[in-house]
């Protein structure tokens, strides 16, 4: 009996994760090689910053940001008008039975770790660090 039914939210199995990163690599090849003729993309450095592969490997979800988050959703309809085309080129790049589908995300993780970053360097947290805790009042009694 496979493994291949995964709970939702479980952690991705070692072939999942394997082939997410052969996904990555091969559409980030083609941007910086320049393979993929769309005006919008030319005009942007776009990051392709992780692959998520559904358990079957039949649906790959790709993370991508402009650099500088600029016209995103630009972006997104560029790769969009691409997708058979990438998907072709991951069929012949990657040996899988199928060729996965291929979709688009704005990555917004790099929003989230901004976010934290502020929130660690605000003032209100700052003064809270420098505060001595009771634990230490109770030891330089």
């Amino acid at each position: 009996m496979s493994r291949a039914h995964h709970a939702h939210g479980a952690e991705p199995s070692q072939r999942m994760l394997r082939v997410a990163e052969l996904v990555r690599h091969q559409i980030a090849s083609m941007l910086s090689r320049g393979d993929i003729a769309d005006p919008v993309l030319e005009q942007h450095v776009v990051t392709v910053s992780r692959v998520t592969m559904s358990p079957d490997l039949k649906l790959a979800t790709v993370y991508v940001m402009p650099l500088g988050g600029k016209d995103e959703p630009e972006v997104l309809r560029a790769f969009d008008r691409h997708k058979k085309y990438l998907r072709g080129e991951i069929a012949h790049s990657v040996n899988l039975k199928f060729a996965p589908e291929v979709r688009f995300r704005i990555d917004d993780s790099f929003d989230n770790v901004a976010r934290i970053d502020a929130l660690l360097n605000s003032e209100r947290v700052r003064r809270d660090l420098e505060q001595p805790t009771d634990e230490e009042n109770g030891a330089q009694q």
